[in-house]
Formats: C-alpha cells, sequence, structure tokens
C-alpha cells in the first residue's frame, strides 16, 4: 500500500458528525493518545487511551466516514473524541517503518514461525479467552466424518451460540451476533455430502434466532442480516439436498405466513428453482385455499375481520404477475377495501396496467366510501390529478376543497390553489380564521399553522405576522416564518430567535449550546454591533454559570 492509497478524512465531515467532541479528540490527537494498529484504503482500526484504552474501528474516507469505538460515549451519543482523534492520527499517518499498524508487524513476526508453534500459542490463548475457545470448538466440531456426531456437535453449538439468558441490552448483543456468526461459519465450511445435515442446522438456527429476538435489543439490526444468511445457506444447501418438493413447499408456506420476521418472504420464488413446478403448483394451491378462508374487508368491518390479507395477497399476486393475469391481481386486491389507501393502490395498479379511466373510477368510489371517514390526502390528490387531465376541473377542485374542508392539509391546499387560483387562498384563510377561533373543538393543534404556512407560500410575510399575533402559532412554523422573512422583518425575526436561544440556553448540553450560537450568529447579522454586543453581554451576565455556553459566546 502507498502513501496515495492510505485513507484521508474530511476535516469538516468530521466536525459535523463529533460536534463539540471535535476539539477534544483533536486533543487527544496532539497528546499522542492513538496508536494505529491496521490501516487500509478505506479502515483504521486503532487504540486510543482515554479513561481506559477504548478500540476504534473506522470505516470509510473524505467526508463518508463511519464506524464504532468501545467507549460508553459511542453507545450514548453516537461519533466521539476517540473516532475524532483516530480519524486525524490516520490523516498525519504515512509508510515509516511501522509500516501499516502494530497488526501488521505482528502479521510480519509469525509468518517466520512453524505450525507446531503456532498451534501451540493458539492452544494457550483459546485457554484464557472464553470467546476463542468457543469460536475454535465450533471450528473443530466440523472435524468429523459421521453425520449423527456432526449433527450433535452443531447443533449443539448452534444452541449455545443463540441462547440469550435473559435480556441481551445493546452493547452485548454485538457479541451474541459474532457468536452466531461464528456457528453459522462452521456450517457454511461444511462440503456438499452434507447438504441433507445443514438444511435441518439452518432451520434449527433460524427457529432459535426467531425465538430469541425478542430478548435482544437489536438496534443495528444484526439480527435480521443473520436470518438472511441463515436463509442463503438453507438455499444452497436444499439446492443439493433436492427434498421433495411437495414437502418443501408446505414448510416455506408455513414459515413464510407464520414466522412474522420476514425471514422466508418471497419464498416460492426464492426456492423456485428448487420447487419445480410441482412444488410452485403446492405453494399456490396452499396460498389460494387460505385466501379463500378470508372474507372480503370493507370500510364497516375493516376493525373486526382479520388474517394475513397483505401477506397472501402478495404471494398470489406473483403467481397472477407470472401468468399475466391483470384482472385476477385487480380482484386479489379489491377484496381489501377497508381503507382510502386501499383505494388508491387499486386505482394506481389500474392507471399503470389498465388505463386513466378504471384508475379514476376506482378513486372516485374510494372517495365517495369515505366521504363521511377518514380522508387521505395522496387518494385526495391522485383522483384530481386525473380529473384535470381528463378536462374536468369543477369536479377537481370541488373534490380539493372538499378535502380540505374535511381535513386540513398543506399538499391539499397548493393542489387546489393551483387549480382554483387566489380564490381558494381566499377560501383556505376564511376557513383556518373560523378554525383557530374555535380552537378547542378541532382535532387538530395550532390550526392558524396553516394559514401562516399559506401565507408565506405567497410571500405575504406582514400578514403572517398578524396572524402570529392573533392566534397560537407552533415554535416550528414561527422560526420558519422569522428564517424566511428575515430580510423585511428583522425585529419579529430577533424576538423568535431569543426566545429559541433561551430554550436552549436554559435546555443544557453542548449541542444545544452550539445550536444557541449559531442562532445568535445570526441576529449579529440583522442588528447593529452595538445592540447586539448589548444582547450578548445580557446573555453572558444571565447564563454565567453555564461555562461551556458562555465560551462559545466568546
Amino acid at each position: 500500500m502507498t502513501v496515495e492509497n492510505l485513507p484521508r478524512f474530511d476535516i469538516a465531515a468530521l466536525k459535523r458528525l463529533a460536534g463539540g467532541a471535535f476539539v477534544r479528540g483533536e486533543a487527544y490527537h496532539r497528546e499522542g493518545r492513538v496508536e494505529i494498529l491496521a490501516i487500509e484504503p478505506r479502515r483504521v482500526l486503532a487504540e486510543v487511551s482515554g479513561t481506559e484504552d477504548y478500540r476504534v474501528n473506522l470505516l470509510g474516507a473524505g467526508n463518508a466516514i463511519r464506524g464504532e469505538c468501545t467507549c460508553p460515549a459511542f453507545d450514548d451519543y453516537g461519533f466521539c473524541k476517540h473516532m475524532v482523534a483516530t480519524a486525524l492520527a490516520a490523516n498525519d499517518h504515512g509508510l515509516e517503518p511501522e509500516g501499516a499498524g502494530a497488526l501488521a508487524r505482528i502479521r510480519a513476526h509469525l509468518e517466520d514461525k512453524p505450525n507446531r508453534v503456532l498451534v501451540g500459542m493458539i492452544v494457550e490463548l483459546a485457554e484464557r479467552d472464553p470467546a476463542l475457545f468457543r469460536k475454535l470448538e465450533i471450528a473443530s466440531a466440523a472435524d468429523v466424518a459421521d453425520d449423527k456426531t456432526l449433527a450433535a456437535r452443531l447443533g449443539k453449538a448452534i444452541d449455545q451460540a443463540t441462547a440469550t439468558r435473559g435480556y441481551v441490552a445493546y452493547r452485548e448483543a454485538g457479541g451474541w451476533a459474532a457468536r452466531v456468526d461464528d456457528a453459522l461459519d462452521a456450517i457454511e465450511a461444511l462440503d456438499s455430502r452434507h447438504d441433507r445435515l445443514v438444511v435441518k442446522l439452518a432451520e434449527r438456527a433460524i427457529d432459535r434466532m426467531e425465538s430469541a429476538i425478542e430478548s435482544i435489543d437489536d438496534s443495528d439490526g444484526e439480527c435480521g442480516a443473520l436470518l438472511e444468511r441463515t436463509r442463503d445457506i438453507h438455499i444452497r444447501a436444499a439446492r443439493g439436498a433436492r427434498p421433495d418438493p411437495v414437502a418443501l413447499a408446505r414448510d416455506l408456506f408455513e414459515r413464510e405466513t407464520g414466522d412474522g420476521y420476514g425471514t422466508f418472504d418471497d419464498a416460492a420464488w426464492l426456492y423456485a428453482d428448487i420447487l419445480g413446478e410441482a412444488g410452485l403448483a403446492e405453494y399456490r394451491r396452499l396460498a389460494t385455499e387460505a385466501w379463500e378462508k378470508l372474507p372480503p374487508r370493507t370500510q364497516h368491518g375493516r376493525q373486526k375481520v382479520e388474517g394475513d390479507y397483505a401477506g397472501l395477497s402478495e404471494i398470489l399476486d406473483r403467481f397472477a404477475e407470472r401468468d399475466g393475469d391483470v384482472e385476477a391481481r385487480i380482484a386479489l386486491r379489491a377484496k381489501d377495501l377497508s381503507s382510502p389507501w386501499k383505494y388508491l393502490e387499486i386505482a394506481e395498479f389500474c392507471l399503470k396496467h389498465k388505463g386513466a379511466n378504471e384508475a379514476l373510477r376506482w378513486a372516485e368510489e374510494g372517495l365517495w366510501t369515505f366521504e363521511d371517514g377518514p380522508s387521505d390526502e395522496r387518494l385526495v390528490l391522485f383522483a384530481a390529478n386525473l380529473l384535470l387531465k381528463a378536462d374536468r376541473r369543477g369536479e377537481a377542485e370541488a373534490v380539493l376543497k372538499r378535502a380540505f374542508e374535511r381535513a386540513p392539509d398543506f399538499n391539499v391546499y397548493l393542489r387546489w390553489r393551483e387549480a382554483s387560483g387566489e380564490a381558494a387562498r381566499d377560501q383556505a384563510l376564511a376557513l383556518v380564521e373560523r378554525w383557530a377561533g374555535a380552537e378547542t373543538g378541532l382535532s387538530f393543534g395550532h390550526p392558524a399553522d396553516l394559514g401562516v404556512k399559506i401565507l408565506m407560500h405567497d410571500k405575504r410575510f406582514g400578514m403572517a405576522w398578524a396572524m402570529t399575533q392573533k392566534h397560537r402559532i407552533s415554535r416550528t412554523v414561527k422560526e420558519r416564518l422569522a428564517r424566511e422573512s428575515e430580510a423585511d422583518h428583522p425585529r419579529e425575526a430577533l424576538e423568535v430567535y431569543a426566545e429559541r436561544v433561551d430554550e436552549l440556553a436554559n435546555g443544557g448540553g453542548n449541542r444545544a449550546y452550539e445550536e444557541a450560537a449559531d442562532l445568535i450568529a445570526r441576529m449579529g447579522r440583522l442588528s447593529d454591533a452595538a445592540e447586539q454586543a448589548a444582547y450578548v453581554a445580557t446573555l453572558k451576565e444571565r447564563f454565567g454559570r453555564r461555562r461551556n455556553f458562555v465560551k462559545l459566546l466568546a
């Protein structure tokens, strides 16, 4: 590896990722606390000495940076000072005598040792390291000839690796996943003579993992990746084992419709070459039989009828798609019309496969069916767009107005405004004023927010600020109005910004302080120097005990 191939990390990206931790990471780098263990074009492994010695695995280059650290701060906040220090050390790293890190030197040292010496070193380490012992024990389990012994050893390895023994917290989840990966390595290493055994072992591993998931904090999604890997092992082994296709179809169908984790989603097609026509026919028969037992779902019965409508519909839709049977695919979707969204799904499908007239028929039916029930912005906009394309402008305007009156929505307003012009704006603002005046009886909060957004869209900032004085407005909308209109309404914007600065400073925390400091700098561009200096002096006096905040003000 040449110097040109070493990773270089973008400083601005590091500052964005680490926030206030960047300065502390910079100090760690200057103090020489980083020992690079391995360095590759898109990976740096390092040990950083802090309160304890922490291991950093930094991935990527440039402004695409990710990775992990063993320190507590990484678990709580993400990108930490140890990762910053590692990135800066990597930026300064050259191919001097230590080469690509301590691990490279260790590798070179070991390559000169005879096998018996290496074996002795590894066995000695395994005696002291339970994780290494388990890994070697699993790997050695495959070194037997008969399937009975092999099944017992690897079955035990799977059970031990997937056992949770209580709740597995986030910090322990990676270790649990690594143990499972080791067990899967041993299964995957078996040659084709053991395909039938591998099928059974993979099924055992999947069943065990799915039982364990509820006891694991899987925030990083490692369980899903392990299940997918195990399923792929199962597919490869099944190709070699060639099980009875009808029996396989029954097993896969039960797994797809019953496991709840999506491990065997789309199983008929993942295993299509193994199932053959006989297995696929059985799969379709099972899905059809289950589907026919489900009654149609309608607006009135949607809370009472249960069943796997979505899963079975997807299975049968793939078969109908293979047959080119559009009508069958529409019929599948028409069995569940329990919500406006379901009508939208079928209307979108018809638009693609049958044309605009059929799509509009379903969309209008959905609007009519749910005229007195919940509205769906997407169905409303879909229907309005098709009506406008069909030169039925009056009907489109009526659909949009009625939808806005029933469920105020800014996107619906925009389309209504586009179709009807300023008349729509005036009608919408009149409705907002009425809703804001009777706010206590509404099912949605801050109705005047919508009025402010409507006025901002038309750049009527004076009227928007007047509405903030008259009605209750959310902080988010006020801040957006301040940013969009600060050039013409600096006094009003400064007042909103000052409220937000107080909130951030009182809330505490370096991230909040940094956001407040940025906002104060923005305020400086809207007021004269003397006014800004007086404001900052007031903040220093009020928040003098919050030293980190005051440092940023300096």
